[in-house]
């Protein structure tokens, strides 16, 4: 059986067509931080407890939302994927990093 990976979403209020992208992939998103919220840009946001990967949603976050959650993922030893809020972007993210490769998604189903 292959390993679900557990994802947080930040960026966006709404996801469209990713979930189904990402469930494609083995990987589940626990939460989702539309990065609104001011405290979002505070420096000691620790992410959820379980949390294997982190995607940032670049065209909807500001520098200090985005560098808040990457140096909460450093921390925690997390990768992180950052792209745009399409379907094709995010596709070609996953590939890019690797994270294709670590859930054992098969690219011709997506």
């Amino acid at each position: 059986m292959i390993p679900v990976l557990s994802a947080v979403v930040v960026g966006a209020d709404r996801l469209g067509n990713i979930p189904d992208l990402l469930r494609g992939h083995n990987i589940a998103i626990t939460h989702h931080i539309s990065g609104r919220d001011p405290s979002h840009q505070k420096k000691t946001l620790a992410l959820p407890s379980g949390t294997q990967v982190v995607i940032l949603l670049t065209d909807f976050l500001g520098h200090n939302v985005m560098k808040t959650f990457r140096s909460a993922a450093q921390k925690s030893g997390v990768k992180v994927v950052a792209c745009r809020r399409s379907v094709c972007a995010m596709k070609q993210a996953l590939e890019q990093c690797g994270l294709c490769s670590l859930a054992g998604c098969d690219q011709r189903q997506v």
